[in-house]
């Protein structure tokens, strides 16, 4: 074998070794996700036109956010304050009764496997959001980020974790488990610790699931695989976002003030500079279920959704 042969098949060998992940027993995803933050425009002007048009793209699961009609007041102002700043107020069930909600689901063929709730209501209402789950026939229910004043130290992080323990095992009775979405704060280092890896290792996987955001984790400096690898029996859901270029917080991560300004650099799967393929088969090799495309208020959800499934419909990823 001559030098110029010996390099090809070199070159030729590293790209298969590269590829071999998600190459391997390959299986493309066939059931896709939206969370609903990507459209509530869209849902808060047709909210049974939005549903029809994420049926006809292609899409199979949908999760919801809060807070609902069931949240205590002081959420529900709250929410209506703050998302009025970003163009809309609706959020849950947009005005309609989980039966309705259920309904226009199941005439699309869309499942809700799980719903995000803020800490309060799943504190101070646990039956009614155990109803609401039964209702909608949702697996998981938990929380889109820790507030702030809960995550100042380590042993806050531990408090955390023995709180969605007790969440998940609430949730027993009523078939769903407690549910942990992370933002960007949490991955640098404190008290010399990765208060992340303080929380999960303090979670019982029988009763508590990891949803992981790709942007956020990006933006708060960690590595979506490295954690994937890490923690195999936690994450079960994931937020396939994008990104126009790598980004960073400008400060921990920590709050709205950072998360808002870094909105205009998510952009549909396939766009960005995440390697997705990459990401995804080993998600789904770890156990993950649930594939949720999510670009926040996307300006023109038919058109960034349309694109992010067409997108993922082209992957053979690593079978489950």
């Amino acid at each position: 074998m001559n030098r110029r042969s010996f390099l090809s098949v070199t070159a030729a060998s590293l790209a298969a070794t590269r590829l071999a992940p998600w190459l391997t027993g390959a299986a493309p995803l066939d059931r896709i996700g939206v969370q609903l933050f990507s459209l509530p425009k869209m849902l808060e002007r047709d909210y049974a036109g939005a549903f029809a048009m994420l049926a006809t793209l292609g899409y199979k699961e949908v999760e919801f956010f809060g807070p609902y009609s069931f949240s205590p007041e002081a959420v529900q102002q709250k929410w209506i304050a703050g998302a009025g700043d970003l163009g809309f107020s609706g959020s849950g069930w947009f005005g309609h009764t989980a039966k309705e909600t259920r309904a226009l689901l199941d005439r699309h063929g869309l499942s809700a496997p799980s719903m995000h709730v803020d800490l309060d209501t799943l504190l101070q209402r646990p039956t009614q959001v155990g109803e609401a789950a039964q209702a909608m026939g949702h697996s998981y229910a938990g929380i889109a980020s820790i507030p702030d004043a809960r995550r100042k130290t380590l042993d806050d992080y531990r408090r955390m974790a023995d709180v969605l323990n007790d969440i998940g095992r609430r949730g027993q009775p009523y078939g769903f488990k407690a549910l942990y979405h992370n933002h960007g704060y949490g991955l640098s280092p404190m008290e010399g610790q990765i208060p992340l890896h303080v929380l999960v290792e303090r979670l019982d996987p029988s009763l508590v699931s990891l949803e992981m955001d790709l942007f956020w984790t990006m933006a708060g400096g960690a590595d979506p695989v490295a954690l994937l690898d890490a923690y195999p029996r936690h994450y079960r859901l994931m937020h396939v976002k994008d990104a126009s270029r790598q980004v960073r917080f400008s400060g921990n991560g920590g709050d709205r003030s950072q998360w808002i300004p870094l909105f205009p650099y998510m952009t549909t799967a396939g766009n960005g500079v995440l390697e997705l393929p990459r990401i995804l088969s080993r998600a789904r090799s770890n156990g993950v279920a649930h594939f949720y495309v999510e670009q926040d208020l996307a300006p023109e959800p038919e058109k960034a959704l349309g694109a992010s499934i067409g997108y993922l419909r082209t992957l053979e990823l690593a079978a489950k």
